[in-house]
């Protein structure tokens, strides 16, 4: 495949993708989000499946249930806390059972419920601040990378420079600023904007960690010219758990 046809289905995939959250963010209805969320979930519950080197087949249908419980439960991310109870207990009672089963229900599944509770708590605005971080950190980081980063930032993602990560959180911070004054204050928008963009560089820096020790270029191949799910939700579940957090603990 030419550079050319992958950068093109690259730009369309991409479109799609911005005109479909756009869309369901316009009508804002929970069971929509949730159903949108929900196959999202899923299709990046399995490529961490594939990642975590897990065969179990049966660990979709838990993941399944787990979601349909946070379409009634006002708490979504507690479920997560639920989960690992009931895992752990599976686990004394059956020694069988192996921890890294457990893998998938981490991650993707606490960075998922932990958005949907987002959205239950504080509204589409509060994702579409999310977004804003998130997207702004990558393209930042990737525009000021290619222009003078010099400076590897970690071996983990040999592609990312130190100049392209600070001015990734740097342009993200601003950006985030401003969507965040419609939730919280100046002051509170700067400080959640600023760490959510750094979290979300090491949110793409773990998925990179674990493609590199699976020994996979992406996560999966269903979305052309971008790889898998996970690789285009990645910074977003780091972040969502820590915009959460500190909405929480600061608001």
């Amino acid at each position: 495949m030419s550079i050319l046809t992958t950068s093109k289905e690259r730009v369309t995939t991409g479109l799609v993708l911005v005109a479909a959250v756009l869309l369901i963010g316009l009508i804002n209805n929970f069971y929509l989000m949730w159903l949108f969320l929900g196959v999202v979930y899923i299709l990046a519950f399995k490529e961490a499946m594939k990642l975590f080197d897990i065969h179990s087949s049966s660990l979709i249908y838990f993941a399944v249930g787990l979601w349909l419980i946070a379409a009634v439960y006002p708490l979504s991310d507690d479920l997560f806390v639920l989960a690992g109870v009931a895992y752990a207990s599976a686990v004394a009672f059956n020694r069988e059972l192996s921890w890294k089963n457990f893998l998938p229900f981490i991650y993707p599944t606490a960075g998922m419920l932990f958005i949907l509770s987002m959205y239950q708590e504080y509204g589409v605005m509060s994702l579409l601040w999310l977004l804003i971080v998130v997207a702004m950190t990558d393209i930042g980081a990737y525009a000021v990378g290619k222009s003078i980063g010099k400076t590897p930032f970690s071996q983990t993602s040999p592609n990312k420079t130190i100049e392209g990560v600070l001015g990734g959180v740097a342009v993200a911070t601003i950006a985030g600023m401003f969507v965040g004054l419609s939730i919280v204050d100046l002051g509170i928008s700067i400080i959640i904007s600023f760490v959510v963009a750094v979290s979300s560089i090491f949110g793409d820096l773990f998925e990179s960690s674990l493609k590199r020790n699976a020994g996979v270029k992406d996560s999966g191949d269903i979305l052309p010219g971008h790889g898998g799910v996970l690789d285009r939700i990645d910074g977003y579940l780091f972040g969502a758990i820590v915009m959460l957090v500190l909405l929480r603990g600061l608001v």
